[in-house]
């Protein structure tokens, strides 16, 4: 089937983002501090909760890369397979979620600092704005990208749309508005798949006729790929969602605990259809446009199927982005304010001020990350780089705070040091050998790190992590 462009699509994009915009400006009104606007007054019931993790995890990545690339490129089964990193992240941090209350701090730099002291915040912060700035420029390209694809808009032009509608969500009402445009957004996704899965099951002619349409590997346990370089696509995603700030900054919101392990649950459940459902959509589209670019499988379907359908699930797929990039922008902002801002630059911030300069470095951010998509496009390149950099330097030693007492400063920031030095060599110097993921070298050699050089200084561990502190 020839793919081809329909604008009536953009009115789907158009009611989204009215509805998206009028209740970001409703609940904006009613933000009343710093801890109002970055963890939504810990407010956040069950519902609220279970969407905005759904919206915040679901984004870019699941709509062109991750579940769907695999379908279209290995097979049906490597991408229901991408499904399970996801699953045992969230059974974890059922476990860990009561613990992260109990820090009670914005951000995980802050939860490090609390165990290993001031080094292991800063070293924490600039991994967390790097990676962060570079997954909300991924965002707002991939808007971009979904309405050319489906449009015929340009990419420059859409991708200033899905900044703009990024940046504005982010900013005008924090978490308090970003929660509840998150859990729409949620449930949004969710019905727009359920309805896409047996459309377009029947537009490409039945299963059958998907099956003989793509080469016989799509129908293996692995699509061709070796054991090692499954697990190399499994591992970056579990160890970024043990380690992602976002999810633990939604999990201290909660009213409470029993709310937060409620959300959890509902939000293992939406997994358990989310994921599915983009592999066999993106399964579908392999038979049906063998041609285009692995990215694109998803969306190309909102094409060749009833508008009212194929518009429904454009809008699902626009809340993916739009959510994902507004939630690791306020995230990374946050880090500025309360990591770098108010430790460093202005110690007596009063709370009107913390507040204010949060909303300035989202703007900034944003700026920024629209400014690195649009002249430096290579930046996609090393997206997979900030991914493992993040789940393998901060990842061990932040569960390491959680579940093992002995840990201490210096195996704690060792590790980090450990995790990033390991995937910037694997990837970089020498260049991904046997075209395996740096997370499968990375994550062991900060753990082993972790372990063994909190071994080695045990006895010294209480004198080191205060001096760690006060450096």
């Amino acid at each position: 089937m020839e793919l081809q462009q329909d604008p009536t699509l953009l009115w789907f994009i158009a009611i989204y983002g009215i509805i998206m915009i009028g209740i970001g400006i409703f609940m904006s009104k009613k933000v009343a501090g710093s801890e109002d606007f970055v963890l939504a007054g810990k407010s956040l019931g069950p519902f609220v909760l279970m969407g905005t993790l759904l919206a915040t995890w679901t984004g870019s990545g699941s709509i062109s890369g991750g579940e769907t690339s695999m379908a279209f490129t290995y097979g049906i089964l490597p991408s229901l397979m991408m499904m399970l990193p996801t699953l045992v992240g969230i059974i974890i941090l059922y476990v860990v979620a009561p613990k992260i209350r109990e820090y009670g701090k914005f951000t995980v730099a802050g939860i490090l600092e609390a165990k290993y002291g001031r080094t292991s915040r800063n070293i924490a912060s600039v991994i967390i704005i790097l990676a962060y700035v570079g997954i909300v420029s991924y965002q707002m390209k991939g808007f971009g990208f979904i309405l050319n694809l489906t449009t015929g808009m340009t990419v420059q032009t859409g991708t200033v749309i899905g900044a703009a509608m990024i940046i504005f969500l982010a900013m005008i009402g924090g978490l308090r508005s970003v929660s509840q445009t998150d859990a729409i957004s949620g449930f949004l996704m969710v019905g727009g798949l359920i309805i896409t899965v047996p459309t377009i099951i029947f537009v490409a002619g039945g299963w059958s006729e998907i099956v003989a349409n793509v080469p016989e590997s799509h129908m293996s346990a692995t699509g061709g790929l070796t054991t090692i370089q499954m697990i190399g696509y499994l591992m970056p995603s579990l160890f970024l969602l043990l380690g992602d700030q976002n999810m633990y900054q939604r999990l201290a919101s909660s009213k409470g605990n029993k709310s937060a392990k409620r959300a959890q649950l509902g939000w293992l459940i939406a997994m358990l259809i989310i994921s599915p459902s983009i592999s066999v959509i993106a399964f579908a589209s392999r038979s049906i446009f063998p041609d285009i670019d692995p990215g694109m499988a998803l969306m190309a379907t909102t094409v060749a199927m009833p508008i009212a359908v194929g518009g429904i699930l454009l809008a699902a797929a626009a809340s993916f982005i739009i959510t994902t990039g507004n939630s690791y922008l306020l995230s990374a902002a946050t880090n500025l304010t309360y990591d770098l801002y108010g430790k460093y630059v202005n110690k007596d911030a009063s709370d009107k001020k913390l507040l204010g300069m949060t909303r300035i470095f989202i703007v900034a951010l944003g700026l920024f990350a629209f400014l690195i998509i649009s002249y430096f496009p290579t930046v996609l390149s090393v997206q997979m780089y900030a991914y493992t950099v993040y789940g393998a330097g901060l990842t061990p030693a932040v569960l390491a705070v959680f579940f093992w007492k002995r840990v201490n400063a210096v195996g704690g920031v060792s590790s980090m040091v450990a995790g990033v030095v390991a995937t910037l060599t694997w990837e970089i110097i020498l260049q991904q050998p046997f075209e395996v993921n740096s997370v499968v070298v990375a994550v062991p050699v900060a753990v082993i790190v972790l372990i063994v050089a909190t071994l080695l200084t045990t006895k010294n561990g209480n004198q080191t992590n205060q001096v760690t502190s006060n450096a």
